[in-house]
């Protein structure tokens, strides 16, 4: 291969595509927008299946010492959620591990939680396979009739299948509610019924909300994919469970518009990341612009680059969360970060939690960025399901 067979698409965003349902559905020939509307089914799907699961097993023991969930990608993404809406009075370590094996120190008082939407990612094989060698507990999540269920069968171990009806980026919501009813049944978090309900219900929303048909003036979704067209998307979530929405953009937005992102915790950038905005891409390019110049062209410098922070806020559900740190510390830092952005005329969009707990508010925080990588993916004439890079990497680590 010459490092250009199958890429496809233009620079520049095309905005009007956006508003054209019929030419966003040819655009998107692997249905990535159906699969990323299918979240809210995924929920109960999901849910349905676990409850099926012999996961009754996994309380007849002490509670364990701590629990790795072992996948790459999305899959590791769900030990990220998990260690989140357990959150910081969880009585046990959860650990997200994204290598093939487990941590040395796992033994037969940890559990581990093997994640793979294929069933055959190495990581969540090799992850199996170690548990059961060293007498760990194992709950294995993944497609039915895998590699990995067949580990999980020899090693008498609960199985969720999960069928592989999207790719494993837009199954997030499939993979991640096993592994946290498995935590459930090992009482770790508290997730109810009502809970999944509503989660379910909020995803139905957003997607409704960010559908193809809606226009990009009343479509947070096409309006957030606008903003970022052309742009250094920076990412940082107010809270830890805002940190988790974060980084799952900066997985999409890398993924599926293959633009580069910088993600992460806004407490963190707040310690040296924060220095972008007076950087080459942010304040020192926005004043040299024309501040009298059309908001809609670079006055010349059309293709110049700059930054576009987007701050996903948490709130928390309430004063009296127990949280790593005060909420009002959070809400003041986020403040200070836009105004910090606003100084230096690098525009910000904010995405704010909404929601009466924390799955459902981690919803609320990642549907909408969600279709948002799709549909700027559309606009620069790519595929979002093909990504012609994976595949000719995978070709070469193989040889």
């Amino acid at each position: 291969m010459d490092g250009t067979a199958g890429v496809s698409g233009h620079r520049h965003a095309d905005e009007a595509l956006l508003d054209d349902p019929d030419r966003l559905a040819e655009r998107d020939p692997g249905g990535m927008l159906r699969f990323t509307a299918s979240a809210g089914a995924q929920v109960r799907e999901s849910a349905a299946l676990a409850a099926e699961a012999n996961l009754s097993v996994l309380t007849d023991d002490l509670r364990p010492r701590a629990v790795v969930v072992a996948g790459i990608g999305t899959a590791a993404r769900t030990g990220d959620v998990l260690a989140t809406v357990a959150g910081p009075r969880c009585p046990v370590p959860v650990i997200s591990h994204r290598s093939a094996g487990v941590p040395g120190w796992v033994g037969a008082a940890d559990v581990v939680i093997a994640v793979s939407a294929s069933g055959r990612s190495p990581e969540a094989l090799g992850a199996a396979e170690a548990a059961h060698r060293r007498g760990a507990r194992l709950v294995a999540v993944g497609a039915p009739d895998s590699q990995l269920q067949s580990v999980a069968e020899r090693a008498r171990a609960p199985f969720i299948p999960v069928p592989r009806r999207a790719p494993a980026r837009a199954s997030l919501w499939a993979l991640t509610v096993p592994v946290l009813l498995a935590a459930r049944s090992l009482g770790l978090v508290k997730v109810n019924e009502a809970d999944l309900a509503e989660t379910a219900a909020r995803l139905d929303a957003d997607a409704d909300r960010c559908r193809s048909t809606a226009e990009s003036f009343v479509n947070p979704a096409k309006s957030l994919a606008l903003g970022l067209a052309g742009s250094i998307p920076i990412v940082w979530g107010s809270s830890p469970l805002a940190t988790v929405a974060a980084r799952r953009f900066g997985d999409t937005l890398s993924a599926n518009a293959r633009y580069p992102v910088v993600s992460g915790a806004l407490g963190e950038a707040g310690r040296g990341r924060v220095g972008l905005l007076d950087g080459v891409f942010g304040g020192l390019f926005e004043s040299a612009r024309d501040i009298f110049a059309d908001p809609g062209s670079d006055d010349g410098d059309g293709d110049a680059t700059r930054l576009r922070l987007v701050i996903l806020r948490d709130g928390g559900l309430n004063a009296e969360d127990d949280t790593d740190e005060p909420l009002a510390v959070e809400e003041r830092r986020a403040d200070a970060v836009q105004t910090l952005a606003e100084r230096r005329g690098v525009r910000c969009d904010v995405v704010t939690a909404e929601g009466g707990s924390a799955l459902e508010r981690l919803a609320s925080l990642t549907a909408v960025p969600d279709f948002a990588s799709v549909y700027l993916a559309l606009a620069h004439g790519l595929d979002p399901m093909a990504v012609p890079a994976i595949t000719e990497m995978k070709e070469l680590a193989n040889q």
